[in-house]
Parts: C-alpha cells; structure tokens; sequence
C-alpha cells in the first residue's frame, strides 16, 4: 500500500515535488475536481503565486501528475519483470505488478489514462506510455513471434490483456473483490486469458 507523506508547511528544498505530493494526495482524498493550484499554494505555506513557476496552470499540474504515476507503474513493471521466465508465471508477475499498482492508485490511475488521450498529449506522456502499456505490446509481440500467442494485431491482444486487468482493479475499486482475492486470481487470469475458455 502507498503511504502518502504527511501534509505539512513547505520550508525549503524541492518545490515542485511537494506541489506534486500535495496535489496527489488532494486526488485520493477529494477528486480531481478539488485540485487548485492556489489551494495547493496554501496548503503548502507558499504565496498563491510560487506555483506558477513550476505549472503554468491546472492542466500542467495533471500533466505532470500523470506522468510521475506513469514513471511510478513503470518502475513497478520493470522490477516485476524477469525475461527468464516462462511466458505465462512471467506474464502473471507483470499483471500482478499492474493490478498492485492499479488497487493502491485508483484515483491516479483513472487521471494517468485521461491525460494518455489528450489531443495535445506531450512527447514525455508518449514515451512513458510507451514505457508501460509499449512494453507489454513488445512482450506480446515477441511471444507471437516464438509461436507461443496466437497471430494478430499485438495491439489488440494487449487490449483485452488490459481490459480484463483494468476490469479487475474496476471490480475491486468498487468493492465488488477484496485486494485480496483481486491479486489472488492473477494466476488464473492470464491462464485463461492465455488458453482461453473452451475445454480441451
């Protein structure tokens, strides 16, 4: 479970950063509605004023909130991942890496792929997709490549790979599934998203 740091008066040392706590914090509390670059201000003991050197308005601060949860995702998948495992235990740490990642940061997760479909979404935004959802395209693709997924679209199958994850951190951020039992059918998960349902 992420911990966020405790709200206190800013004194001195990286701005920007306790801007971003702040701001994520607002998110999981209140909604993205809530979240105020001058509220932030005063939160954080600085002049109304100071974050503007740092966001130029709202939509530079959710940029740059989305993005340090993609760069956060990433790092989770990328210290999931072992390329010397067996497709489907490999794909299944990466899911439970995603669903983890999915159950402690619903609320970010939701502003991470809002701000992925911005028409003027930034090159940083795209690279770092591309680091998380990309790299999961790239490991599909491989997998074709070795006989060991069916032929098509790597695309696709990514996207019914992620919808039935997103369907679960969904189904658990509702409270429909516990964390618990979410995270312990990832196994069974990829198995059938792998062999499909059909008896054989």
């Amino acid at each position: 479970m992420v911990r966020m740091p405790e709200s206190r008066p800013y004194h001195h040392g990286d701005l920007r950063a306790a801007l971003l706590a702040g701001a994520e914090r607002t998110l999981r509390e209140r909604g993205k509605a809530a979240l105020s670059l001058r509220e932030l201000a005063r939160a954080t003991g600085v002049s109304h004023a100071a974050p503007g050197r740092h966001f130029r308005d709202k939509q530079a601060l959710l940029d740059a909130l989305a993005l340090t949860g993609y760069e956060r995702l990433a790092r989770s998948l990328e210290a999931a991942d072992d390329p010397a495992l067996p497709l489907e235990p490999r794909l299944a740490a990466l899911a439970r890496a995603y669903l983890g990642f999915a159950i402690d940061n619903a609320e970010l997760l939701e502003l991470m792929y809002t701000r992925k479909h911005e028409p003027g979404a930034s090159d940083r935004m795209t690279a770092a997709v591309d680091r998380t959802v990309g790299s999961l395209e790239r490991l599909i693709a491989d997998a074709q490549k070795r006989g060991e997924i069916v032929e098509g679209d790597p695309a696709q199958i990514t996207l019914v790979a992620a919808a039935a994850l997103h369907g679960t951190a969904t189904l658990t951020a509702n409270g429909t599934l516990t964390p618990e039992v979410a995270l312990a059918g990832v196994d069974g998960l990829v198995h059938h998203m792998l062999h499909g349902l059909k008896p054989r």
